[in-house]
């Protein structure tokens, strides 16, 4: 299983970008969606609500301890950020951790804090300018999962 975190979550402020990153999880084929910071219900609703329409079993969910729920994670926790390692040098590690463990894809907030890059198994760069979010997410999911999402409609 595949499920993405978003840290930090500011209604006021990121609502389009976070709401984004759920209809890129969602059609790259990820499984769950959780984030932190301000719990939107707005989000929620409307994520669930594109999901009824075009069908699948993908959800939404806010977590209010973040450090504790990725610290416990139970799989492999991969952070996009433009200070990792080039995420091609272990795509294939992953894909084959893929086969045994679920994996948590975390992508940041305003400012990701220091505990994020000791609790993840890799931090890994998409590319090693500043890129959006969901620009990241979505090439990685892409290149997880070898282009198939580009068969599902």
């Amino acid at each position: 299983m595949i499920y993405i975190f978003r840290l930090s979550h500011r209604i006021s402020r990121d609502i389009r970008l976070t709401s984004h990153l759920c209809l890129c999880a969602r059609a790259f084929l990820a499984d769950k969606f959780y984030y932190s910071g301000q719990k939107d219900s707005s989000l929620e609703k409307s994520i669930k609500s594109v999901t009824l329409r075009f069908g699948g079993d993908f959800g939404v969910e806010y977590v209010s301890d973040p450090k504790g729920f990725i610290s416990c994670f139970k799989g492999v926790v991969i952070h996009l950020t433009m200070y990792g390692e080039p995420f091609l040098d272990k795509i294939k590690t992953i894909k084959d951790k893929l086969k045994s463990k679920d994996i948590l894809v975390v992508v940041g907030g305003p400012k990701v804090e220091p505990w994020m890059y000791g609790v993840s198994t890799y931090n890994l760069s998409v590319t090693s300018q500043p890129i959006s979010e969901v620009g990241a997410l979505s090439v990685f999911l892409h290149e997880l999962h070898n282009k198939k999402e580009l068969d599902f409609n």
